[in-house]
C-alpha cells in the first residue's frame, strides 16, 4: 500500500510571512505535495514618504508611524511586507504624482507584484526539495492575468501548473479552476454560474475517472460550512442584525453540483476566508482552509491519500 500526504493552503495574498511558514511545510509535516491555490497577490501599496533629515513618515495598521532610517524603517518595510502589502520609499513629491496618475499607479503595482511573485518562486526553488516535492502554485479570482506568467516561467525549474487540464498529485488526477461566481468586487476572474459549469464540464471531459479525482476549485459550493461569509449592502459594508454580522451562503452553486453529480475523490476549495472548515456533499468531503494572511497564519488541511483514495484529512494552522 502506498501513502501519500497533500499540504493544501489558500489566500496568501501577498503576505510574505505566510509564504516563509508554507516552505517549511515538507520538513514540519513531511508532506509530498505542497499546494497554495489562489489568490497569491496583495492588494494594497504604501508609500513611506521622506520628511529629510533620516525621518521617514507612514500609515498603516490603523495609524501614523513616524521612522528613523535604518533598523526601525527596515522592520517596519518588512512587518508590512509579512501582513501582504507593497511598499515604496518616496517623497512627498512623488506621492502627489502618483495620485494624480492612475495608470502610473496600477504599472507601479503590478511590477511589485509581478517581483515579489519571482521572489516567492525563487525562495520555493531554494528551499524545498521539489525532486523529492511536488509544489503547485496557481492563481485565484484576485491574481492578474500577468501574474500567471511569473508561475509558468518557473515551470522548467520545477514549479508545476495545474491550469491547462489533469494534472498527476500523489497518482490521483487533479483538475483546477481559477474562476469564481460573480463578486461585489468584479475581480479578474469571475464568471456567471451557467459560465462556471461549461468551465468544469470542459475540464472533467479530461479525466477517465471522475470518481478517482481531486478537484481544486477556487469558489466553494454553494450551502456549505465553506462558504458563509458578511452579507453586504449596496455600499458593500457587512449587514448587521440585532447588533452582529449576518452572514449567508455565497459560493457557487456550479460547483455544488459538479461534487454531487461527479462525486470526486475530495473537493479543494478557498475564497471565502471566514469559512475555514470541513463540510460533506452526498458524501464527498470539501474542505476550505480559510485564512488569516493579515495576522501572519498559515492554515492548511493536510489530506492522506491511500491507494487512490482519501485515508484521513485534518486542518493545521500556526
Amino acid at each position: 500500500m502506498s501513502l501519500g500526504r497533500i499540504f493544501f493552503s489558500v489566500d496568501v495574498h501577498g503576505a510574505e510571512s505566510v509564504w516563509r511558514k508554507w516552505l517549511r511545510v515538507p520538513d514540519l509535516y513531511d508532506a509530498d505535495a505542497l499546494l497554495l491555490c489562489g489568490d497569491l497577490t496583495g492588494k494594497s501599496l504604501v508609500p513611506i514618504i521622506d520628511q529629510g533629515g533620516g525621518r521617514w513618515e507612514a500609515f498603516y495598521f490603523g495609524r501614523n508611524w513616524t521612522l528613523e532610517e535604518g533598523s526601525q524603517l527596515d522592520e517596519m518595510e518588512r512587518r508590512i511586507r509579512d501582513a501582504g502589502a507593497y511598499t515604496l520609499r518616496c517623497d512627498p513629491d512623488r506621492v502627489e504624482e502618483l495620485q494624480s496618475d492612475p495608470q502610473g499607479l496600477e504599472d507601479l503595482m503590478m511590477a511589485m507584484i509581478k517581483d515579489r511573485m519571482a521572489s516567492w518562486m525563487e525562495m520555493l526553488i531554494d528551499r524545498v526539495d521539489l525532486s523529492s516535492v511536488d509544489a503547485i502554485v496557481m492563481p485565484g479570482n484576485d491574481d492578474d492575468w500577468e501574474v500567471d506568467e511569473v508561475i509558468r516561467s518557473f515551470g522548467q525549474r520545477g514549479v508545476r501548473w495545474c491550469l491547462d487540464g489533469p494534472v498527476d498529485v500523489l497518482g490521483a488526477p487533479m483538475i483546477s479552476l481559477d474562476y469564481v461566481n460573480p463578486t461585489p468586487w468584479d475581480t479578474p476572474r469571475e464568471d456567471s454560474e451557467r459560465g462556471l459549469k461549461k468551465r468544469i464540464k470542459k475540464l472533467v471531459k479530461k479525466l477517465d475517472d471522475p470518481g478517482r479525482a481531486i478537484f481544486n476549485f477556487h469558489a466553494p459550493p454553494r450551502g456549505t460550512m465553506l462558504d458563509l461569509a458578511p452579507e453586504l449592502d449596496a455600499s458593500k459594508k457587512p449587514v448587521t442584525i440585532a447588533g452582529q454580522v449576518n452572514f449567508v451562503h455565497v459560493g457557487s452553486e456550479s460547483v455544488a453540483w459538479a461534487i454531487e453529480n461527479y462525486q470526486p475523490m475530495i473537493g479543494l476549495h478557498g475564497h471565502i476566508h471566514e469559512s475555514t472548515g470541513h463540510d460533506q456533499i452526498a458524501g464527498v468531503t470539501v474542505v476550505n482552509p480559510g485564512s488569516e494572511y493579515g495576522e501572519g497564519i498559515l492554515r492548511g488541511y493536510i489530506i492522506e491519500i491511500e491507494d487512490g483514495r482519501v485515508a484521513n484529512q485534518w486542518k493545521v494552522e500556526g
